[in-house]
């Protein structure tokens, strides 16, 4: 059954052709002419992204643990939940296990998908999807950074992470969003 929010023919636009205008290592840009549902013409330029996850761990004590990351379009340091792009192909449930491991060191014993987001519908096809991990350990190895990220771990409980958002300290929107869905999750019984 298709939802009548969210499927609507009298608000669809339809492609009449298409061209690459970037083609990058992470994103590409297209320049789409599409049919309004008015009969008129527009172009649409976007950005195509491979997808991301979003893991919000949990630690044995109860914390949050969260990644201090300089970020280069905005030109500063943000707090942030770890987070990655999903490789051509894999899971994402796997996307999320990497991440973790790879950005914090640590595994879970239970994952639970939460949901899913769209952070900037207006120039970009990016999805990013939700975990909740618990039941974390450290790994052996430990973290597996790429050879160009830096990034330091933080813990904060849940009523810090959100006092955090509150008080602007924490402005990314996957976290802000991955935060609202952990509250749920952890004091609702979502």
């Amino acid at each position: 059954m298709t939802d009548p929010v969210l499927s609507d023919p009298h608000l669809t636009e339809t492609l009449i052709d298409s061209e690459q205008i970037f083609d990058g290592k992470l994103l590409h840009v297209r320049r789409d002419r599409v049919r309004l549902p008015s009969g008129g013409e527009a172009v649409r330029e976007y950005i195509q992204h491979p997808g991301a996850v979003v893991v919000i761990p949990v630690l044995p004590n109860g914390a949050l643990l969260f990644e201090r990351q300089f970020r280069y379009p905005v030109g500063r340091v943000f707090l942030e939940l770890p987070a990655g792009k999903i490789d051509p192909g894999e899971d994402i449930r796997l996307t999320a296990e990497r991440e973790l491991h790879e950005e914090t060191g640590y595994q879970a014993g239970r994952w639970r998908h939460l949901g899913v987001m769209h952070p900037c519908i207006g120039y970009a096809d990016e999805r990013i999807e939700i975990f909740l991990a618990e039941e974390l350990h450290a790994v052996a190895s430990g973290q597996r950074l790429d050879e160009e990220e830096f990034l330091e771990l933080v813990e904060l409980s849940l009523a810090d992470a959100l006092a955090a958002v509150r008080d602007g300290r924490i402005t990314d929107a996957k976290t802000i969003t991955a935060l609202f869905w952990a509250e749920k999750a952890l004091t609702a019984g979502w």
